[in-house]
């Protein structure tokens, strides 16, 4: 069965079809979502989210782009947001500690060294702005072409080459620390 009868039974309210749709396309959003999230519960709830909100206007869905260029334009949208309302609540847990709440240390550990390569660059990629993170992961990491990038954000594939090309300056300025760990 192709996309376009695969849509069209979903919209039909076809259980079957959906689990198929789902089955097809759950790995690519979970580690999209994992990717922009950096957590693993978080990104459970984005990728459930994201099928949650494409099922509900499957038939919104008019086929100008390949189907899962559709669902990962729709998980990039729910994880966006869903960080968005994550930092604004961290905001306020740290804007309430320090108006006079006073955090109480059950356990604390020490650490001490450094963390690794990873970690590194897990923080690194965090720590891009939200485009040159979309970009740098879908590109990068996912696989996908600037020209698909373009369709799935809506912006030019010049744009996502620029994007990509300063996400991977900022990380080569992050990663600066390991230079030396990478030449043999």
């Amino acid at each position: 069965m192709d996309e376009r009868q695969l849509v069209a039974r979903v919209v039909e309210g076809d259980a079957a079809a959906e689990r198929s749709l789902y089955d097809a396309h759950v790995d690519r959003v979970y580690r999209l979502a994992f990717r922009l999230a950096g957590d693993d519960e978080l990104a459970r709830d984005i990728t459930q989210d994201t099928f949650i909100r494409a099922f509900a206007r499957m038939g919104e869905f008019r086929g100008d782009s390949a189907l899962g260029t559709w669902l990962h334009t729709i998980a990039f949208s729910v994880g966006m947001n869903t960080l968005r309302t994550v930092r604004r609540r961290q905001e306020r847990v740290g804007r309430l500690e320090d108006a006079g709440g006073e955090a109480r240390v059950v356990a604390s550990i020490e650490r001490r060294a450094e963390p690794d390569l990873r970690e590194q660059m897990a923080a690194a990629i965090d720590g891009l702005p939200d485009g040159y993170r979309a970009v740098f992961v879908m590109h990068d990491v996912e696989g996908y072409t600037h020209e698909e990038i373009g369709a799935a954000l809506g912006i030019q594939s010049g744009t996502s080459k620029a994007q990509l090309f300063r996400a991977r300056g900022r990380l080569r300025e992050a990663l600066a620390a390991f230079r030396g760990e990478w030449a043999s």
